[in-house]
Formats: structure tokens, C-alpha cells, sequence
């Protein structure tokens, strides 16, 4: 009898988790961490714009974010493709993002630094900001994860995103997230 109340009791706490794990987000924003949450001009697994595209001008494009968690000093960007063919690829790794900005605007320049904090190499060898170019087929997702921290990262421009990663341990106190779908027919 009483491992019937155990599981009956571990399964309400399951379903509570779930439920309350889905509440909050935004029409257009995606994954929240409390209040912070993290949008653009496209909605939460909607078609990200050609124009933020290899497809278009391969513009980053305009980000904000609300709720920033107490006790933020920096913010951390990072943009990949889990679904590219070879795994997961790197799009964009932005960090040390004033922890008083709210925003990035669209058409973020290429560069180690820039006005919004320090660029990272993606995997198209570029410093900053590149466009989902998939090959054609299925859609891929484009995971924009935006993470709070307690801390400058103590790191120069142009560092490798998991020199970056491992710099982040300890210091999250939020993250974000927003996923953005391209395909190429």
C-alpha cells in the first residue's frame, strides 16, 4: 500500500513540474527562466526571416530581452544548429554583453569586439554573427540562448565558445532561450 502513495505522490509532483515547467513565455518569445525571456521578429519556433539568412543579407537579427534576473553583470549569446548534418554548429558567441542592455539591434558588425561586448569564432570561421545556411531538406532549428550571469568573464575577444562555456560555470543566474526554424526546400 504504501508504495502505491509513493508513486501515486511522485506522479503528482511529475505532473506539477510539467505544468508549471509550461506556464509563462511570450507570443513571441521561447524558453523562460522566471520572468527572463528573450525575443525578435520571429516567434518561438517560427520561420526566422530570409534576410537573417546565407539566403539573404545574413544580418544577426534584432534581439531583446526582458526580466533581467538580480544580480546580472554580463550576458552571454549563443546561437546554434543542433540539427546540421555533421552536429551541432555554431552561429554566433557573443559575450560579456553589458548587463544593463536590453537589446541587440539587427545587422550586430563581424569583429572580435564590437560596442555590444566580444565576438567568439563560429564554426564559419568568422568572428560574430552567422545566418542559418542548412542544406536543402528539412528545416533546421536555430537555438538564440541568452544566459545571465553573475560576472564579466574574464576572457579576450575572439575566444572559442567552449573556453567560453567552461568561463560560464558557476556564474548562470538566468537563461532564455528562443527557437528559430529555416529550411532550404
Amino acid at each position: 500500500m504504501k508504495s502505491r502513495s509513493l508513486i501515486f505522490l511522485l506522479v503528482a509532483i511529475l505532473l506539477i513540474a510539467l505544468i508549471l515547467w509550461g506556464l509563462g513565455g511570450s507570443e513571441r518569445g521561447g524558453k523562460v527562466m522566471g520572468n527572463f525571456t528573450l525575443k525578435s521578429v520571429f516567434g518561438n519556433n517560427e520561420t526566422i526571416p530570409k534576410k537573417y539568412t546565407c539566403d539573404g543579407d545574413d544580418l544577426s537579427p534584432p534581439l531583446s530581452w526582458e526580466g533581467r534576473p538580480e544580480g546580472t553583470v554580463s550576458y552571454v549569446l549563443i546561437v546554434d544548429d543542433p540539427d546540421a548534418p555533421a552536429g551541432t554548429f555554431t552561429h554566433w558567441v557573443l559575450y560579456n554583453i553589458p548587463g544593463d542592455l536590453n537589446s541587440l539591434p539587427e545587422g550586430v558588425p563581424q569583429g572580435k569586439e564590437v560596442k555590444y561586448g566580444y565576438q567568439g569564432r563560429n564554426d564559419f570561421g568568422a568572428y560574430g554573427y552567422g545566418g542559418p545556411c542548412p542544406p536543402r531538406g528539412k528545416p533546421h532549428r536555430y537555438f538564440f540562448k541568452l544566459y545571465a550571469l553573475d560576472t564579466k568573464l574574464d576572457l579576450p575577444p575572439g575566444a572559442k565558445r567552449g573556453d567560453v562555456e567552461r568561463a560560464m560555470k558557476g556564474h548562470v543566474i538566468g537563461e532564455a532561450q528562443l527557437i528559430g526554424l529555416y529550411g532550404r526546400g
